[in-house]
Parts: C-alpha cells; sequence; structure tokens
C-alpha cells in the first residue's frame, strides 16, 4: 500500500465553527462561546474600541462645533454704563443712569491690583489657552475638603459669561462657555481679556466693573487703589451678597477678612507679593469698606448741580446729547465745591426759617431763592443753590432761571459803560468824560430825553412822555452818580443811559459775560434793570469788576471722560479784559459806598472789605443782591411764582413786609453764606480806583468835553444842560410830537419759552 496517497486530517465542522467565531469576535455579542455571566462581559479590545469610538465621535462633534461657532455680540446689557459727576475735590457728587458701570482701561488699575484677581481666581492666567482644566479639578477637591470658595472658571471663561452668555446653570451654556473662552483666548490678547473680565464683574452694592467698586467700597478711583483694598474687591467677586455688607455684618466682615488674608497669601504664593510688604498689610488690619448709601442722590442740590454740567458738557461737545449721556459711561468732574454747596443751603434754610412763615401768612408761599456763587479769577461755577431740590418736585433752577428782571443791580452795568465810552450830554456834540461824581436830576418824575434831545415816550403815561420815578418822590436835586447808586435813584441812570445810548450800554454787558438773549429791548426801563440775566451770569459779571476788569466766563466743568479717555474742549475759558482797569475798579469804589452807607448796609456785617448792589424792579416781582470780594462774587434773588400759574406775583407781605427790597432777604442771606464761604481767607483790599477824566490813559474812556465844570470844592463833576446851564433843560426848546412807543419786552422766564 505503499503507493497509496494519505488524506490530510480534516477539521471537524466545530472546529471551523470555533475558528469563525473568533473572527467575528468584534460583534459576538453576547459571546456564544461563553456561558453563564462571562458572555455578558465586553472584551478588552471591545471596550477599547467602544472608547476610540466614542472619543472620536466626541472630537469631531467638538471640532464641528468649535469650527462653526461664532463669538456672539456682547449682551445690551454690558454695554450700559452710568455717568459719574465729581465735585471738584473728586469725591463722587452723583450719578445717573440705569446700571452702576463705568469702564476703564486696564493702565488704570495698579499692577497690584490686576495680580490681586489673578491670584485669587486664575494664576496660569497669561499661560493658559483660556480653559484650565486642572484649575476646575483643584477648585472642586478644594470645596469638597471644606476650604475656600474658588472658581472653577479661568478669567477668560468669567468674561466670556459675564459678556456675552448669561448666569444660567445649564450644560449647554457650560460648554458654549468653554468653546468661545477657547476662540476669545485665540483671537484677544490678555490684556483685552482682563480688562474686559476687570469692567464686567458684578461686587455687589449695585456696582458693576471694578470702577463703580472702587466708589461704592472705597470712595475713590480705581487707580488708587492698593494691593490690600485690591485684595478686598477680588475676595468680593465670589460672594459679592455678603461682601457688601462687610461694612455692618459681623458674618460678611470674619468671612471677607479670610477671604482678604487669603488671597494676599496668594499674591506671596506666585511671586507678586514680598513677605514684607505682605506683614505691612496684615499689620495695617483689614481694610473694612466704607458704609454702603444706595441710590444716585440727586436730592438737595445735587440735582440742580447735575443740570448744569449736563447742560455745560452737551453746549461744548456736539457728540455729547442726550441720547448718548443716556448710554452712560461719562465722568464730568465739575467746579463745584461741596463745601460751598452746602454752606450756601445752609445759608438760604436759615434766612427761610428766620423770616417766613408759609404755613400762617399766603404771601410767604411760592417764595422762590436763586443764588450762585463764582470764583472771579477763573470764573469757576463754585456754588449754586437752585431751590429745594428735585425730590421736593422742584425741578426748575433757580439760579439758571432767565425771566426775572435784575432791577436796579444793573445799574453798574450803565456805570461802568458810561465811564468807558462817555456820555452825549448835548445834541451834536462828542461824548463827554463821565466820572463817579458826574451830576444828574435825581427828582422823582422828571422827563427823560434821549441823544438826540427828543423826550422818551411812554404810552401808559396821560401826556404820552415818560416821567421816570423812584421808590419815593423824594426831591434829591442834582445829585453825584455815586450817591445815586448807593440810595438806588433811578432817575439818574434812566437819563445816563439815554445819554450812553442802548448800543454801548448793552456791548458793556455783553463784554461783562451777560447773554445777549437776556437783555431787555430798548427802553428807558432797559437801563434800570428789566434785562432778565440768571443768577450765575449776574455773579460773573460782578466778578469781572472783583477782578479788574477781566471777564473769565463761568463754567461749571473742567474735564469730561468715556471710557478713561479724556474728551477734547472742556479747558477752562481764557479771562479776557472786559474793561479798562480804571473802570472796573472806580465801578467797585462806588459799590462799596452802598454796603458802608447805601441800600446795602445789611452787608456790612460781614465785617469785610467788599461792594455790592441791591435790586428792586417794578411792583415789588423780585429782589436782588449781588456783592463780591477779591475771592468770592455771589448773587441772590428772591422772587415769586406759583407753579400751578408760571408768572411772577408781587413780593409784597413776603416776610410781614410792606416792601421787600433787595437790601433786606436777598442781603441777609448773601451775608450768612459769605460768611462762611470766607472764613479763613484773608481780607484782601480792592486796588485803589485811578482817577477818570483829564489824564487818563486808560484805552476806551475819552477826554473832558467842554459841557462839563468842575466844583471848586472839589473832583466832582457837575452835569450841565443841553445848553451849557445847570439846572434844567431850556424852556424854549419845544417838546417834539411823540414817537411810537417802544414795544415792551418779551418775557423771557423758562416757562414762558
Amino acid at each position: 500500500m505503499s503507493g497509496h496517497r494519505r488524506r490530510p486530517p480534516q477539521r471537524s465542522n466545530s472546529g471551523a465553527r470555533r475558528a469563525a467565531s473568533q473572527k467575528k469576535r468584534w460583534i459576538d455579542y453576547p459571546h456564544r462561546d461563553r456561558t453563564g455571566p462571562r458572555r455578558w462581559l465586553p472584551s478588552v479590545r471591545q471596550l477599547l474600541g467602544l472608547f476610540l469610538l466614542c472619543f472620536g465621535a466626541t472630537a469631531a462633534a467638538v471640532g464641528y462645533a468649535y469650527a462653526t461657532i461664532t463669538i456672539p455680540d456682547p449682551n445690551p446689557r454690558t454695554l450700559l454704563q452710568n455717568n459719574v459727576y465729581y465735585w471738584s475735590d473728586g469725591t463722587v457728587l452723583a450719578t445717573d443712569g440705569s446700571v452702576n458701570r463705568q469702564n476703564i482701561t486696564l493702565a488704570q488699575v495698579p499692577a497690584d491690583v490686576q495680580w490681586d484677581f489673578i491670584a485669587a481666581e486664575n494664576s496660569s492666567f497669561y499661560t493658559d489657552p483660556g480653559i484650565d482644566p486642572q484649575g476646575i479639578l483643584r477648585a472642586v477637591a478644594n470645596m469638597a475638603a471644606g476650604g475656600s470658595v474658588q472658581s472653577g472658571s479661568t478669567i477668560t471663561q468669567q468674561f466670556v459669561k459675564n459678556t456675552y452668555l448669561d448666569q444660567s446653570q445649564t450644560v449647554s451654556r457650560k460648554f458654549r462657555e468653554l468653546l468661545i473662552s477657547t476662540k476669545i483666548g485665540a483671537s484677544m490678547s490678555k490684556q483685552q481679556i482682563l480688562q474686559g473680565y476687570l469692567n464686567t464683574c458684578f461686587f455687589g452694592r449695585q456696582a458693576n466693573g471694578i470702577q463703580a467698586a472702587a466708589r461704592m467700597y472705597y470712595n475713590r478711583p480705581v487707580e488708587k487703589l492698593d494691593a490690600s483694598q485690591g485684595a478686598f474687591l477680588a475676595a468680593a467677586v465670589n460672594e459679592p451678597s455678603l461682601f457688601q455688607h462687610a461694612d455692618s455684618d459681623p458674618t460678611a466682615r470674619a468671612r471677607a477678612q479670610a477671604r482678604w488674608s487669603w488671597v494676599l497669601d496668594r499674591m506671596v504664593k506666585i511671586g507678586k507679593l514680598t513677605p514684607d510688604r505682605r506683614a505691612r498689610y496684615a499689620a495695617a488690619g483689614f481694610p473694612a469698606p466704607g458704609k454702603w448709601t444706595s441710590g444716585s442722590g440727586l436730592t438737595g442740590e445735587t440735582g440742580y448741580l447735575v443740570q448744569l454740567a449736563r447742560s455745560y458738557a452737551e453746549t461744548h461737545d456736539r457728540n455729547i446729547t442726550d441720547n448718548s449721556l443716556s448710554r452712560g459711561g461719562y465722568q464730568i468732574h465739575t467746579t463745584f465745591d461741596k463745601k460751598r454747596t452746602a454752606q450756601l443751603a445752609k445759608s438760604v434754610a436759615a434766612v427761610r426759617a428766620a423770616r417766613l412763615d408759609p404755613a400762617h401768612r399766603s404771601a410767604d408761599r411760592d417764595v422762590q431763592v436763586g443764588a450762585a456763587s463764582v470764583e472771579p479769577a477763573t470764573g469757576r461755577i463754585l456754588a449754586v443753590y437752585g431751590g429745594p431740590g428735585f425730590d421736593h418736585a422742584h425741578y426748575s433752577d433757580n439760579a439758571d432761571t432767565v425771566g426775572v428782571p435784575v432791577g436796579s443791580t444793573f445799574k453798574p452795568v450803565v456805570l461802568a459803560a458810561a465811564l468807558q465810552h462817555g456820555a452825549v450830554l448835548r445834541p451834536g456834540e462828542p461824548p463827554a468824560s463821565i466820572t463817579p461824581a458826574s451830576r444828574f436830576d435825581g427828582d422823582d418824575g422828571i422827563r427823560i430825553k434821549d441823544q438826540q434831545g427828543t423826550y422818551v415816550t411812554d404810552d401808559k403815561d396821560p401826556t404820552g412822555l415818560l416821567h421816570q420815578h423812584n421808590d419815593t418822590p423824594r426831591r434829591w436835586g442834582y445829585i453825584t452818580l455815586r450817591q445815586a447808586m448807593e440810595q438806588s435813584v433811578n432817575t439818574p441812570y434812566v437819563q445816563l443811559g439815554e445819554d450812553v445810548g442802548y448800543q454801548n450800554v448793552a456791548r458793556t454787558a455783553e463784554a461783562l459775560g451777560l447773554r445777549s438773549d437776556s437783555l431787555a429791548a430798548p427802553s428807558a426801563g432797559f437801563y434800570i434793570g428789566t434785562s432778565t440775566p440768571s443768577a450765575i451770569r449776574m455773579a460773573g459779571a460782578y466778578a469781572t469788576f472783583a477782578a479788574s476788569g477781566v471777564q473769565a466766563t463761568p463754567y461749571s466743568v473742567t474735564k469730561v471722560t468715556r471710557n478713561g479717555s479724556a474728551l477734547p474742549g472742556f479747558k477752562a475759558p481764557a479771562p479776557v479784559r472786559a474793561l479798562p482797569a480804571a473802570v472796573a475798579d472806580n465801578v467797585t469804589d462806588v459799590l462799596r459806598g452802598v454796603i458802608a452807607r447805601g441800600t446795602g448796609t445789611k452787608a456790612a456785617a460781614l465785617g469785610r472789605t467788599a461792594a455790592g448792589k441791591t435790586g428792586t424792579t417794578d411792583d415789588y416781582r423780585s429782589a436782588w443782591f449781588v456783592g463780591y470780594t477779591r475771592q468770592l462774587a455771589t448773587s441772590v434773588v428772591l422772587f415769586r411764582e406759583d407753579p400751578a400759574h408760571p408768572q411772577l406775583q408781587s413780593l409784597v407781605g413776603v416776610g410781614g413786609l410792606q416792601k421787600v427790597f433787595g437790601g433786606d432777604i436777598p442781603t441777609d442771606i448773601w451775608t450768612r453764606y459769605m460768611g462762611d464761604a470766607l472764613t479763613g481767607l484773608p481780607d484782601t483790599p480792592f486796588p485803589a480806583p485811578a482817577p477818570l477824566g483829564r489824564g487818563t490813559d486808560e484805552p476806551g474812556v475819552p477826554r473832558p468835553s467842554p459841557s462839563e465844570s468842575h466844583d471848586k470844592k472839589g473832583d466832582r463833576t457837575r452835569r450841565t444842560d443841553r445848553t451849557g446851564r445847570p439846572g434844567k433843560w431850556p424852556s424854549s426848546t419845544a417838546a417834539p410830537t411823540p414817537a411810537a412807543p417802544t414795544a415792551a419786552p418779551k418775557c423771557h422766564h423758562h416757562r414762558c419759552r
């Protein structure tokens, strides 16, 4: 059988099936070659394959999501800011807006304060890609072990959550946060991210962003924070609702102090604070935040100050509008002096309490006071009193109102115009030189002539001619302009104004800083105060006399910034010469007499070198006192106005007085305030007035005219009539046919416009 070939051994069918099953192990589940529970246990290869499959699918999904997701627009609420107004000393005057936030640049935040936040929240901030898985695990482990509360998110993630997303605690929001954070980390610089984070964090006390937090907790700008204060703010980010009460709640204070200490320790650990400095901060103690007072504070005089500053800012930058201010972000630094503003309000309140009794005297109801105080050398508005306050539903600023006639406080303007431009004393002749000693007819009821020798008309007079009246029928005869100013005699100044001419007086008024739209139309009454400048502008005009003729326009804003950048156009107005020094100083010399022996003698109680003028209008519709020292010019106005009937009412009966003059209640307020406001300042004398008339080299002062003669008893100038004879107008001059009457000035009151 040697030639017979042996057949290879044949595998059994069961063996073939076993080999086939081994090749199909990836899908052999449950296992057919296993018995019992082992049939249901996946193999290692199956587990590995499943893991790789899931990982690949997840990676593909994340990659797709990362590729397709875009950085959304910032939430509109994160763009909202408020406006902050500052007193002249840099402290916060008020805020307005729907959210308490003022964005700043990172350069404004001290480096130590920046590292406070990095040490507390994300020490790997400058090296991580925007997310830090290890940091998340550390935070979870630390909190599980009972350690300090820590955020598991990086600074980038918190910035993304605050700026682009919301605060919801969902997996989808967290997933989007991680993806956007990675993209933000790759597209924005670390400085931009840190700046955005610090501007969007919520710190409690209604403070959004570190600038608002610095104000709310320490009443200072972020630039002035130190590492210790920054450590507290870095701590407050984690538990703002608790730490905002660290000023009053012992539990909150203890928690805040522990967290503050931990932040400083972290600063040492990462090498951003030396142990010696850490020890000094510990020795100084916990930087307890100031007391929390919520609200914008638009009460009392604050509302008027904010209103005034907003108006000034809008006037001097056309890009600042009501609409842009409503979006916020402006920091408006004002000239307002906190102490003097309080002193002015206190003076008004004291005089009102002492002199007015609205509960028992109807005439004392609806009495309004407005006042303003200006620094003569610069024009800075230091204080205003606009009324009882927005919280009393009084929204019109009495210090900045128009429509209240200034009365005899306008006479110094007429005198200044006469001293500078001269007066036409006889028709057809050039202007003659005028001095305070020039004499004019002071009798009551005299007829007034213009420069052409024509009688001024008055359609209200039965004769058709103006008969100018004084407050009393006393026959003064010919008196000097000095005496007429001291005793507030009208007739000399009405005639003087006509002789100087409306245009010259109006130009002088504007040079002193009065607005042209507040000046009354030409009429005899114009020269004794039918114009309606505000209390602010009247204080500014008299400040020009105090500064020897150098006019500094009153202003209320020194600087405006937005988002950390200063805006142009807010430099202090440059002072300009409005009057020759000799003219201004002679006016001051005359106004000193008003206080020394005239209608303003109550102001002598100030006990300082001062000058001023009282003012009262027809029918006693307003009463003024405007006065000044070398350091301060202040105006006070008193009037009555029923809010339901916006028209000036008579002051007769106010304070129980039959006649209310500027030398009474307004002068009381002025004297009280000036006494407080000038405390600690020296009594500075005014410059001695240079002589006017012959030999005067000041520009604009005309040489003497032959129509003036000099009294042998002194350097007093006697006004002559238009024929050169003293005493009265020539009887041979026939009265001309009356011309058409001058239109009465329109009402310029803020409620009439």
